[in-house]
């Protein structure tokens, strides 16, 4: 899996758990299936390549996503 799963900050501030990497039904396309950890405590999916990206901050390129704490995956493979 090209992410580990675990607890991770946006660049804006919140924390989501990412939970593992899955494949797009329709086009395979990698994306990430994760949960915010505040509000509603949505689940959410975004493309692996956007996950990993960085953005632009005064001037400064980031993670949009940084690794706080790496955890056991959920789900396994036989």
């Amino acid at each position: 899996m090209p992410i580990q799963p675990g607890l991770y900050q946006h660049y804006k501030g919140p924390q989501y758990r990412v939970f593992s990497v899955a494949r797009h039904s329709e086009t395979e396309e990698e994306v990430v299936f994760y949960q915010a950890l505040y509000g509603d405590y949505g689940f959410w999916v975004r493309p692996l390549s956007m996950f990993l990206e960085s953005v632009e901050v005064d001037g400064e390129q980031v993670p949009r996503f940084a690794l706080v704490q790496a955890e056991e995956s959920l789900f396994t493979r036989p």
